[in-house]
């Protein structure tokens, strides 16, 4: 920029030495002219200063701007002198070429495949927005391993390797520009990465979880280089599951599908086999900060398939949840009616708990009531047996009197009380006035009669008593 001030600079001291020369010569010729009056037709030159001044300055400017120059933030710089040799410059501010060159390279480029929009008029949206270490283009279309075509978008963010200056010049001389790295260099590893990528993979697979495989898959080779593939034939037999939530049964089938595939080389080790030809972009001393895809936009026949797997599930959806709703209400009325069954065998259990309480108390009542007649029998055993026991007693006490025999003072006071008693009781007897020993009425009452008397003998002498 200051060089092209300076030309300037310059061309305006020529213009205006020239052009006063000019003036000079025509106010010349016009002061000869035959009137005598002098006339200036020529303007001066709208800069008053001295032209060698100018074309000074200019030159002063020129050999400024050659010498040194503006290093901008966020940009490393291969600055190549004219006398051989060269260096890095990674810090901003003015730095010195010595009317060298000076090779620019943002640290990030960013480098993105946008899928195009299209308009109201059904034509293509441009890309717009590149520059300053941007770089736009469209997305291209590229086909995975089951033929099914896409146009994928993508953003990858690489930088440069400013630790190591040997490398990063090495790379600056290589590539002498940013653009020439980026479309020379990174771009066409983009695509081989993608195009290899694609061939890992089918279309299906991607939509049904394998997209962070994908990213990975693209990004590790933009780092390390591209992988060799492999061609294989996979059979498959796809069982037929029939049933529903509940019941499940699996038949084998008989047809047999082949299927050609691609998948990365590796070795006896198990490591992967890279493409030595390619070039990676780590040998550049580039380094990937970002490498993913942002978008695909499949063909239409796949988006139409889509759409129909789309419905198809939503209709297995649809009917799966009706056959769960089914399956829950039959869950529902089986818990109902064991709920039932649980209600009703509580209640069965507590008539039973009830009559087997009664029952139970019933036989303890019983079997308290055996106890208390035991006890009272052996009371009654015990009272009986104490009774015996005094029986006995009292028997061995009478039948000791009796072998032992009465004392004299004991028989003199039992006659008297015989006496007594006899006499008490013969004065309430009647007996009659006269006694007819044979024949006559009245035989009873003599052999009464004749009985009392014989009795009154015998206490009075003494024979009842049982003694002498």
């Amino acid at each position: 920029m200051l060089e092209v001030i300076g030309v300037i600079i310059v061309l305006l001291g020529v213009t205006s030495i020239v052009w006063k020369s000019v003036k000079k010569n025509t106010d010349a010729r016009d002061a000869q002219l035959s009137d005598g009056y002098y006339r200036r037709n020529m303007r001066e030159f709208p800069i008053k200063t001295n032209p060698w001044y100018l074309i000074a300055i200019g030159l002063f400017i020129s050999v400024i701007s050659g010498a040194f120059f503006w290093a901008e933030a966020g940009t490393a710089y291969a600055v190549q002198y004219p006398w051989g040799g060269d260096s890095m410059v990674k810090t901003q501010g003015i730095k010195f070429k010595g009317w060298g060159r000076v090779i620019p390279l943002s640290y990030e480029i960013s480098i993105k495949d946008v899928i195009q929009q299209k308009d109201s008029d059904g034509d293509l949206i441009p890309i717009s927005g590149s520059g300053d270490g941007i770089y736009n283009r469209a997305s291209s279309l590229w086909e995975f391993s089951d033929a099914i075509k896409a146009r994928i978008g993508s953003s990858v963010i690489v930088g440069v390797n400013t630790d190591d200056s040997d490398v990063f010049l090495n790379m600056a001389d290589r590539n002498r520009s940013e653009s020439k790295l980026i479309y020379g260099r990174v771009i066409p590893n983009i695509d081989a990465a993608l195009k290899n990528t694609c061939k890992l993979m089918d279309a299906q697979e991607y939509i049904s979880g394998k997209a962070s495989d994908f990213d990975r898959y693209f990004r590790d080779q933009l780092e390390n280089g591209m992988y060799l593939v492999e061609e294989y034939v996979e059979e498959t037999k796809d069982p037929e599951i029939i049933g529903d939530t509940t019941t499940v049964r699996t038949i084998e089938s008989v047809s047999t599908s082949r299927q050609v595939k691609y998948r990365i080389k590796r070795d006896e080790q198990g490591n992967i086999v890279r493409d030595n030809k390619s070039n990676t972009l780590k040998q550049y001393g580039i380094v990937i900060y970002q490498a993913q895809v942002t978008g695909i936009d499949w063909e239409d026949s796949f988006d139409e398939r889509l759409q129909l797997q789309k419905e198809q599930v939503a209709q297995t959806q649809l009917e799966k949840q009706e056959a769960e709703k089914e399956y829950y209400r039959a869950k529902k009325e089986i818990a109902r009616g064991e709920s039932e069954k649980a209600a009703e065998r509580a209640r069965l259990e507590k008539e039973q708990i009830k009559l087997t309480i009664a029952a139970e108390t019933e036989a303890k009542v019983a079997e308290q009531n055996l106890i208390a007649e035991r006890k009272k029998l052996e009371v009654a055993r015990l009272q009986a047996e104490s009774q015996r026991v005094a029986a006995d007693a009292q028997y061995y006490e009478n039948y000791k009197l009796v072998s032992a025999g009465l004392t004299p003072q004991e028989k003199a006071q039992f006659q008297l009380d015989m006496v007594d008693v006899v006499s008490k009781n013969l004065s309430t007897m009647q007996t009659p006035d006269n006694i007819v020993i044979n024949g006559g009425s009245g035989g009873g009452n003599a052999t009464e009669a004749m009985l009392q008397v014989k009795l009154l003998q015998d206490i009075l002498s003494g024979k009842t008593t049982g003694g002498k």
